[in-house]
């Protein structure tokens, strides 16, 4: 029904590869101190109070 396809809106090059920010990067968005883990908490919180 649906064709997705993962296409940027512009290219982009990447001249050299940089394990340590890309582990850097993906921590602070899904990692359990990064943005998505502390939305969550206040979500689970809001529907924990009386």
């Amino acid at each position: 029904m649906w064709n997705y396809e993962k296409r940027l809106e512009y290219p982009i090059r990447i001249k050299q590869n940089n394990p340590q920010l890309a582990k850097v990067i993906i921590t602070q968005y899904g990692g359990p101190n990064g943005e998505l883990g502390a939305s969550m908490r206040y979500l689970s919180q809001r529907f924990a109070m009386p």
